[in-house]
């Protein structure tokens, strides 16, 4: 019987996927698979068709994105970044989304991979543990992460600790004492995961009390009444709340403005991201500004220089790029928690 890709496949202990790539693509796969599937190829005496062979060694040129979502503004300006550099240099990106789902990051990396992509740039739930990753770094192709911040995995990132640590810092030196932060679904952000840790940090430091995060609904374009009515209403209410991006920061200020309460004489908000758009708002947004477009474009340098083999391999995996803090004017100074707005009642949204 004549073997197939699929008796490589099974020989080797790969996927057909990565068999199908160490023919067509093999600059896309690590070398010690590659060695690997050929030892399998040559021992089952495989014969690639005609179009196989016309295919290897030949470049796709074709780059796969994969982003949790386009409705945050952040990662459109990381994709701008990418794409301004790779039209640039002759490359095609593919786009995929995942809403925040771990099921359509498995999907969207495995279509990718399908497609022969020459590499990935990805931004996914948690990095330190992902089990596709995992099969990247075995299989390939070469990827870089963009805003996951982790010293393991190639990646370009803020330190998201440190910048939330430097932002709620900023809250309490302007007299805030009860400090919340909102967030998405911790266990399907890492990066909102670490800005928990650093406004704990900071709470701590002061000798305030650090609640656990408020989670709310990615992609939620409304505050419930329940979170609402929890924001608001109480003689211990917050008086500044963090938000995990600037998006959910605007959120919480519609809410906020629909429920009579005015921002910052009832409310401090700080968002973190730093989005142009934020800055348009009434009152501009504070926020923890990352390098958004940047991190699109050293992403993808690192991601090219890995392919070409210019990569310094001395060179750490993780950079880590710096933040700055933008004191917008949704934030006021109190003198002490007791001088904090007295607690209202949210009125019914109509």
């Amino acid at each position: 019987m004549v073997p197939t890709i699929k008796d490589v496949a099974a020989h080797a202990g790969f996927s057909i996927a990565t068999v199908s790539r160490a023919i067509n693509a093999p600059h896309t796969v690590n070398p010690v698979t590659l060695d690997k599937v050929r030892q399998s190829i040559d021992a089952l005496q495989f014969r690639p068709n005609p179009l196989g062979r016309q295919l290897r060694g030949e470049r796709t040129r074709l780059i796969g994105v994969v982003l949790p979502t386009l409705a945050n503004p952040v990662f459109a300006e990381c994709l701008q970044g990418i794409d301004e550099l790779a039209s640039a240099q002759g490359y095609r990106l593919m786009l995929m989304t995942t809403q925040y789902d771990a099921d359509r990051e498995r999907h969207a990396i495995e279509t990718l991979r399908a497609q022969r992509v020459e590499g990935l740039i990805l931004t996914v739930a948690d990095a330190d543990t992902h089990p596709l990753l995992d099969e990247l770094d075995r299989d390939g192709p070469l990827y870089v992460l963009m805003h996951n911040d982790t010293v393991r995995r190639p990646s370009v990132s803020v330190d998201n600790r440190l910048a939330a640590y430097d932002g709620v810092r900023m809250l309490i030196a302007h007299g805030h004492r009860r400090i919340l932060m909102l967030a998405g679904t911790l266990a399907a952000s890492d990066r909102a995961r670490l800005r928990h840790l650093g406004y704990a940090q900071a709470m701590q430091q002061a000798g305030l009390e650090a609640a656990p995060a408020l989670e709310i609904d990615f992609n939620a374009d409304e505050l419930a009444p329940s979170v609402l009515a929890h924001l608001t209403n109480g003689p211990s209410r917050p008086t500044a709340l963090f938000c995990s991006n600037d998006l959910l920061a605007m959120v919480v200020m519609r809410g906020l403005r629909r429920a009579r309460l005015n921002v910052p004489a009832d409310m401090a908000i700080l968002g973190f991201d730093g989005l142009a758009v934020s800055e348009l708002l009434s009152p501009p947004l504070a926020s923890i500004c990352a390098p958004n477009r940047e991190i699109g474009c050293a992403a993808w340098r690192r991601l090219i220089s890995r392919i070409d083999g210019t990569y310094q391999t001395d060179t750490s995996l993780a950079l880590t790029l710096p933040h700055t803090l933008r004191e917008g004017a949704t934030i006021a100074a109190i003198t002490n928690a007791s001088d904090a707005p007295r607690a209202r009642t949210a009125r019914p949204v109509v």
